[in-house]
């Protein structure tokens, strides 16, 4: 069975179950997730982050 014809099915599913499907591909599949995302988002999980006011307000030294 080739993508054309599993997307084919899909449009003939009704709408409560094509959102099912789109659901499960969402939540199983992310490789439509930037890696530059992911990166920032683990970033934020390991507390790797400034707070943006601090960012732009505070100065930093140079070359640190």
């Amino acid at each position: 069975m080739s993508a054309k014809d599993i997307i084919e099915q899909i449009k003939a599913l009704p709408l409560d179950q094509r959102a099912q499907v789109t659901k499960f591909v969402i939540e199983s599949d992310d490789s439509w997730v930037p890696e530059e995302f992911k990166q920032g988002m683990a970033d934020i999980a390991a507390g790797r982050v400034v707070d943006l006011d601090t960012a732009l307000n505070e100065p930093h030294p140079v070359g640190q």
